[in-house]
């Protein structure tokens, strides 16, 4: 395999690419979620941390904007209606993330999701987090679907056996 562009080494005396269906790498893990090797469970570690830290920061800067309503004298009511603003997002953005990570999510959907997506930021982070403590996010779907792909491979290119050449013709 060539070193720079991931792409089978194809010189003479290389070793053979490997046939059938490739896995599909994950953001932060790569192909380790395969095998769980390569560091897979310090990656997990640290995208759990990482994504709390995130989820943490980013509370403590809607906490600084709150205060910065507040000192501006903007009324309770503008208050209240961006503290459940950040909440409802946060919790359908929670919601949204979670079952992404079980089926793969609709593009026109996620398209149209952006907005509340990008309010409800540290609900997907805290769904990150959540999933991240007990697999790699993403990891049982692409798993399923690799597996799936691997048996419809397995099963299309063990189907001929001997050489089609030597089989006997039918006598009509």
């Amino acid at each position: 395999m060539s070193d720079e562009t991931g792409t089978p080494d194809t010189r003479p005396g290389s070793p053979a690419a490997p046939t059938g269906p490739r896995p599909e790498p994950l953001r932060f893990f790569g192909t380790t979620w395969v095998n769980h090797d390569n560091g897979y469970a310090a990656r997990r570690a640290g995208v759990a941390a990482g994504s709390l830290a995130a989820a943490v920061a980013s509370c403590l800067v809607l906490r600084l904007a709150l205060d910065g309503l507040r000192i501006a004298d903007t009324g309770s009511f503008v208050t209240l209606l961006v503290v459940v603003m950040f909440a409802v997002c946060s919790a359908l953005a929670f919601g949204h993330t979670w079952g992404g990570f079980g089926k793969r999510p609709d593009p026109d959907r996620q398209a149209s999701l952006r907005g509340l997506l990008a309010i409800g930021f540290v609900g997907s982070l805290l769904a990150y987090f959540f999933r991240s403590l007990t697999e790699a996010p993403g990891e049982k779907l692409h798993r399923e679907e690799y597996e799936t792909a691997r048996k419809e491979y397995d099963r299309r290119s063990t189907r001929r056996s001997g050489n089609p050449s030597k089989k006997r013709r039918r006598q009509s």
